[in-house]
């Protein structure tokens, strides 16, 4: 409830809930709930209320701890109301006997937004109290000076690390890799991978997936291929993402045999396509007139435990419209997501709608709001008016997103 509450901005209600039980005392008020109440503030981008949910802990019979603190100064960073956090600690850091996880969120909160001086400030602070610093203590300071251009620092400072006694691990090396993908420096990126190997670091999935994307991003497919490998070789499983980014380099150079082969590529190794690879993959096959194909591979997703969604559907019908002598086949497929009870898109409905003006099909606009009038949801009937062009189609902004994307 204080979740719900919390999400849907009900603040005042949220309190007035909150005495009730500790009045009531028939619930426990802990920690994990004012927590809530912290995270749903600094969402709202009200981060002066979630500092004084902070101060209200006591109200409640909690006695605020440096756990209580980490939790809200983490909260706060995560919404970019960094330097609001800053000025709460500040003002309450001598009450608390703060430790290196504590200076580590706010190390790592200003580098997210790029302010590599504050950083490096609160670093210094926390050596100058001889915390005990950790990894993810150099991590944050090596993030923040990488998000901040100063890569060359952080690799002096990387260098230095093993002198305080502390060992880089692979969350260490993938910080410089990441910063010198974003720098298109694939030298360095593989010749951090090849030090990896030296200490036995594997980098995650998501490390893989940065060098694979800016690898592709330069035209070297064949060695993002290589480095596919490399991943299953040493334990790592790529995810859909890892495929999706080197199918979507087939796709927009138009290899239909080489995107067609890694689907199969992919249901091999146990990731199966998502609503991304299909939509990618129809797209391409459509744009390409390889429509026996993309039947194939349409009849083909259900096998494999994918059912088709509104924007897959959208593809599909977007690109025989556009296709001289198919438009039937479209409206096929737009009968068809009736059937299954999933509204369309007001584009994809305006553009079969002027696609069957332009054929002079106007008996047709009127099967199809019929069609969608009978229709199980109540959105698909509401949406026949549209067809009829009773209605401004408004296209909302996830429809579009999702259209570009595809």
């Amino acid at each position: 409830m204080v979740n719900i509450l919390g999400t849907s901005r009900q603040f005042a209600i949220l309190w007035d809930f909150l005495i009730e039980m500790r009045e009531s005392h028939d619930f426990e008020i802990n920690q994990e709930i004012i927590w809530l109440v912290f995270r749903s503030y600094s969402r709202a981008n009200l981060p002066s209320d979630a500092i004084r949910a902070f101060d209200r802990m006591a109200e409640f019979g909690l006695r605020p701890s440096v756990d209580d603190l980490d939790k809200l100064l983490y909260v706060l960073c995560k919404c970019k109301h960094v330097k609001c956090a800053q000025q709460f600690f500040d003002r309450v850091k001598h009450k608390f006997e703060a430790k290196a996880k504590t200076y580590s969120i706010l190390v790592r909160g200003w580098g997210d937004i790029g302010e590599a001086v504050e950083a490096r400030k609160v670093f210094d602070e926390m050596l100058g109290l001889g915390c005990a610093l950790d990894v993810l203590a150099y991590n944050s300071l090596l993030e923040a000076l990488c998000k901040g251009g100063n890569v060359d620092e952080a690799y002096k400072m990387f260098r230095e690390i093993g002198s305080h006694g502390v060992e880089p691990d692979a969350c260490s090396y993938a910080i410089f890799i990441r910063a010198y993908c974003e720098a298109n420096n694939i030298h360095s990126v593989f010749s951090v991978l090849d030090r990896m190997k030296r200490y036995d670091l594997v980098p995650n999935v998501f490390t893989y997936n940065c060098i694979i994307k800016k690898l592709c991003k330069n035209g070297k497919v064949e060695d993002a291929y290589q480095l596919l490998h490399e991943m299953m070789e040493r334990g790592v499983s790529p995810d859909a993402w890892s495929y999706n980014t080197i199918l979507a380099y087939h796709c927009e150079h138009s290899e239909v045999n080489r995107a067609t082969k890694l689907i199969s590529i992919m249901v091999k190794d146990n990731c199966l396509p998502d609503r991304h690879s299909y939509n990618m993959l129809l797209k391409l096959l459509v744009r390409v007139g390889r429509f026996d194909r993309a039947t194939e591979i349409w009849e083909s997703m259900g096998e494999r435990g994918f059912y088709p969604s509104v924007s897959t559907y959208s593809v599909m019908i977007h690109g025989l419209c556009k296709k001289k002598g198919k438009l039937e086949e479209a409206c096929r497929y737009f009968e068809t997501m009736i059937d299954e009870g999933i509204p369309p898109y007001a584009s994809t409905i305006e553009m079969l709608r002027n696609r069957l003006i332009g054929f002079g099909l106007l008996d047709h606009i009127e099967i199809l709001a019929c069609k969608m009038e009978r229709g199980t949801s109540c959105s698909i009937q509401e949406l026949a008016k549209e067809m009829r062009g009773n209605k401004a189609s408004v296209r909302s902004r996830n429809e579009e997103t999702e259209l570009e994307s595809e």
